[in-house]
């Protein structure tokens, strides 16, 4: 299953600095923006990987953003 997300990036000297506005903590960089989405996926996964995923019964879901 595919999610999305905003990133929002900025440049800090010659990397390329980004973070998932809808996941707190999700930060990374990279020295290209090719480099700095790929990272941030690999970021996303391991958050999810070490925090257990709470179901609430009756939610939904919805798609938005740009696909990281």
């Amino acid at each position: 299953m595919k999610r999305f997300f905003t990133l929002e990036y900025w440049m800090d000297e010659e990397w390329f600095v980004g973070r998932l506005k809808e996941i707190p903590g999700v930060f990374s960089q990279g020295e290209s923006l090719d480099e700095l989405k790929e990272n941030i996926s690999d970021v996303y996964r391991m958050m999810l990987e070490a925090e257990p995923v709470q179901e609430h019964v009756g939610a939904k879901t919805l798609e938005v953003g740009v696909e990281v």
